[in-house]
This record gives C-alpha cells, structure tokens and sequence, in this order.
C-alpha cells in the first residue's frame, strides 16, 4: 500500500470517527464552552473550524503541489480563524456536519490520488512553517485530535 493510501485511510478512519461523535452530541453539548480565551469558542465553533480550515489548507496544499510557495509570511491564524467563524457563524450544527462529511471526503479523495514523491514536495504551512506536504498531510489528523481531547475534557 502506498504511502498516500495510508495518509488517506487515516483521515478517512478519523473523519468517520468524528462524524459519529458530532453526530452523537445533544443539542446542549452543541453549545457547551470549549475555548474562552479570546474569542468564545463552543463545540459547534469546533466543528465550523475542522470545516473551514481543511477547506482551505487542501486548496495551499493543491497550490504548493502545483509549485506555489504555501501561505503567506504575514498570515494570520488568528485572522483566518475570527474571519471563517463570521462566514459560518449562520450554519446550525446539522448544515456543519454535512459540510464536514463532504469536505474530509473530498481531502480523502485529494490525498488519495497524491503520488507518493508528491509528498516531499515542499512549501510554507501556515502553523508548520516549510515543510513537505506529507507533514501538512499529518497536522490535518494531529490538529482535530488536539481539539477533540480539549473537547473531551469538557464533555466529561
């Protein structure tokens, strides 16, 4: 199996997984506190940022695949984050769900069909700083699994 397909059937495993706790979650949970530094953060903010920054981090991993350099030297996360949680701040928790089902399928689709030398091809992520592809690829799954324990923790 080649490198690719493992990176893809991770994030497939990981994205039925979290499909099935979102989907578990009552309608309190949805609005439970999650982050209180800075902007609020509830579970269903959690859940708009999977959506939102897998968007647009598969969009810069496809420019950096094609010879684009990656993110900026002056982006922000922080910026990006504030500015995705207003285009998404409408969507109830089901309409984020559906987004999230199609664009983990769609990140799946794109890591799939990578050629594994793909994968060293270099450019500059916007937490990572340069780094290959497959590292961006990985941060995809570490970032949710970091959200998810600090989710954890306050379901508990």
């Amino acid at each position: 199996m080649s490198e690719s397909t493992e990176l893809a059937e991770k994030l497939k495993s990981e994205g039925e997984k979290f499909v099935g706790i979102f989907s578990g979650l009552t309608d309190e949970q949805w609005n439970t506190e999650v982050y209180t530094e800075g902007e609020m953060w509830t579970i269903r903010n959690v859940l708009a940022h999977f959506v939102t920054s897998e968007r647009g981090l598969v969009k810069l991993f496809e420019q950096i695949r094609l010879g684009g350099t990656g993110s900026p030297d002056d982006f922000s996360i922080d910026r990006y984050n504030a500015a995705q949680q207003q285009k998404t701040k409408d969507l109830i928790h089901i309409e984020l769900l559906e987004q999230y089902k199609e664009v983990r399928a769609n990140t799946v689709t794109w890591v799939s069909g990578l050629k594994d030398e793909e994968l060293e091809i270099k450019g500059r992520h916007p937490f990572l700083d340069v780094t290959t592809i497959r590292e961006m690829v990985k941060m995809l799954y570490i970032h949710n699994q970091v959200h998810y324990r600090d989710m954890k923790k306050i379901l508990k």
